[in-house]
């Protein structure tokens, strides 16, 4: 028994392969150089790199401010461990401050 269809998978295989190909070559005429996209990443990670800082040195503020109150809680409300909890709000603000200036010190931002 015949069916209806005739030869017309055949023209839809033909018409798979031919949007296959059309594909393929757009992709290839839209793709840059690696080079040049790596280049361009560069420049823009180094163009974000000032605000950034910026908010690294904003976080550092915020962060002793708290500090700075937990830390007079603490000692006016005489707890022992006052010195231990200065030290570590403070090596944390420092922490910040020197990995920022690290990292601007290592890349050359």
């Amino acid at each position: 028994m015949k069916t209806c269809r005739g030869n017309r998978g055949g023209n839809f295989e033909k018409i798979i392969a031919s949007a296959v190909l059309l594909t393929l070559l757009a992709q290839q005429v839209y793709g840059q150089d690696g080079l040049a996209g790596i280049n361009q990443a560069n420049q823009e990670v180094r163009s974000y790199f000032g605000a950034g800082t910026n908010l690294m040195y904003a976080v550092g503020a915020l962060l002793g401010l708290i500090g700075a109150v937990k830390v007079y809680q603490k000692w006016n409300n005489g707890d022992p461990d006052t010195g231990k909890v200065a030290a570590a709000w403070f090596g944390s603000c420092v922490f910040l401050v020197i990995v920022t200036t690290v990292i601007q010190a290592f890349f050359g931002v």
